[in-house]
């Protein structure tokens, strides 16, 4: 087993919680790299792509969540604490 197909298999579905987006993002572009490659058999890229799936919906869930603590974090004017819409550009 490489390198990529071991990391990629040893933190279970449940265990999505605990990974940072760091540590999924890492992971979701090793399963990239992996599937591109074509190298990966059937079965293994069934395995690894619907992993691929769950982090990026993890990763796209951490995302939301630190733009709405942006939000609540904003200050007004005179120092007075409001929320105001995040803007990513």
């Amino acid at each position: 087993m490489t390198d990529a197909a071991s990391s990629t298999t040893s933190v279970g579905a449940h265990d999505l919680s605990a990974l940072s987006f760091e540590q999924a993002l890492a992971e979701l572009e090793k399963i990239v790299s992996e599937l591109e490659s074509g190298q990966a058999p059937l079965e293994r890229s069934i395995d690894i792509y619907e992993r691929g799936a769950a982090l990026k919906a993890h990763c796209e869930k951490k995302l939301e969540a630190a733009r709405l603590k942006v939000e609540k974090i904003v200050l007004g004017q005179g120092g007075a604490a409001g929320v105001e819409p995040a803007e990513f550009s």
